[in-house]
C-alpha cells in the first residue's frame, strides 16, 4: 500500500513540474518542492510563480 502511494506521489510530482518547466524555478526546482512539500503545494506554488523571461542575445 505504502508503495502505491509513493508511487502516485512521484507521478504527480512530475506532472506538476512539467507545468512548472517554463516558471520561475524551472523543472526541477518544482519536483523537488512537490517532493518535499506535497504535489498540492507544488501546484499551488505553480500557480502563483512568475513565467520565466526569455533571454534575448
Amino acid at each position: 500500500m505504502i508503495y502505491g502511494i509513493s508511487i502516485i506521489c512521484l507521478l504527480l510530482s512530475f506532472v506538476v513540474a512539467y507545468f512548472g518547466r517554463n516558471r520561475s524555478m524551472t523543472f526541477w526546482g518544482y519536483f523537488f518542492a512537490s517532493l518535499i512539500l506535497t504535489p498540492l503545494v507544488g501546484a499551488l506554488l505553480v500557480i502563483v510563480s512568475k513565467e520565466r523571461e526569455e533571454k534575448n542575445t
